[in-house]
């Protein structure tokens, strides 16, 4: 009981007070397009590059984390995959490609950026946004790109080659404040790169408010969402999301070499994390499985309450 109150209550009473302010529409009808942009523009990327510039690439690059957690967010994006092709019915007929990878990502990219790196941080002090970094790399710039990809060669923007899709692929990706800040991150520490102290000041003080801000912009959004789509989809998006892919992740932890306890601890609770907001994004973006991907966001959000509660308990974090 005293780890979820340590450590897990927070996180959660900061997501329900953004739904309460966002109920109250205290901070306006464009509250939540605020705090995703000072989130996604700044101070997400502040807290990556930092967490980053500071350590050597050795330190993050943890292969057997890598499997684990790679693994088996990959593992779960094929299922969400072929679960949407066997159920879902978009206008009557069989989901395409790109129904199907919109689906197997609510299933599998978790919220690490909002959620995880504040809960890591949380549970392990700062080296815990080592893991939670790695983990968004992962995620950013590995499932997002191959979901994107797979989206793209569905044909659900219609382009007229494949050439002109693998091109507005890659400057998505290349324009993501998050994957910037990763790669400017990484080639501080590769070159072991000094960073003036009053710029470390300010990127402390902007980092700071990434989880803050982060996890409140979640309960705001969640608050504007209604619950739609289909309900078979949706059910199993969210049972893909907290129950097999920590399930998985579990698994694996078995067949990998050994970690030290943050890490291989860290892999179970990114892996149990909710569905992350980016996936209603792409799904408005690309206008596929668009209320299905809200409703995963809110009942994978509502789950994790007593999933992430359960690991803490039992990983004895806190």
């Amino acid at each position: 009981m005293q780890a979820i109150l340590s450590v897990a209550f927070p996180i959660f009473a900061l997501v329900g007070a953004g739904w309460l302010g966002g109920r109250l529409r205290l901070l306006g009808p464009h509250g939540t397009v605020a705090l995703n942009g000072f989130v996604t523009w700044f101070a997400l990327p502040a807290m990556l590059f930092g967490a980053l510039a500071r350590v050597k690439l050795g330190e993050i690059v943890n292969l057997p984390f890598i499997a684990v957690f790679g693994g088996s967010m990959l593992a779960t994006y094929l299922v969400g995959m072929l679960a949407a092709r066997l159920v879902a019915r978009p206008n009557g007929g069989r989901a395409g490609l790109a129904h199907m990878s919109l689906h197997g990502l609510a299933a599998s990219f978790g919220n690490v950026g909002y959620m995880g790196i504040p809960l890591c941080i949380a549970a392990f002090g700062p080296a815990g946004a080592l893991p939670a970094t790695l983990a968004v790399v992962l995620g950013a710039a590995g499932l997002m790109t191959l979901a994107l990809v797979v989206v793209e060669f569905g044909g659900a923007n219609r382009s007229p080659s494949r050439r002109v899709a693998l091109r507005r692929v890659a400057i998505a990706v290349g324009r993501s404040p998050i994957v910037q800040a990763v790669a400017l991150g990484m080639l501080v520490s590769a070159f072991a790169l000094p960073v003036p102290a009053p710029l470390t000041h300010f990127i402390d003080l902007l980092a700071a408010a990434a989880g803050p801000c982060a996890l409140f912009a979640i309960g705001h959004f969640l608050s504007e969402q209604g619950v739609g789509g289909d309900r078979r989809e949706v059910l199993l998006a969210t049972l893909g999301k907290v129950v097999l892919q920590p399930a998985l992740a579990l698994a694996l932890l078995a067949v990998v070499p050994p970690m030290p306890p943050m890490w291989w601890k860290s892999a179970l609770l990114l892996a149990a994390l909710p569905s992350a907001a980016n996936c209603f994004v792409l799904a408005r973006e690309y206008d596929r499985f668009v209320a299905g991907a809200s409703a995963t966001i809110l009942l994978s959000t509502v789950a994790s309450v007593a999933t992430i509660s359960v690991l803490v308990v039992v990983l004895r974090i806190g």
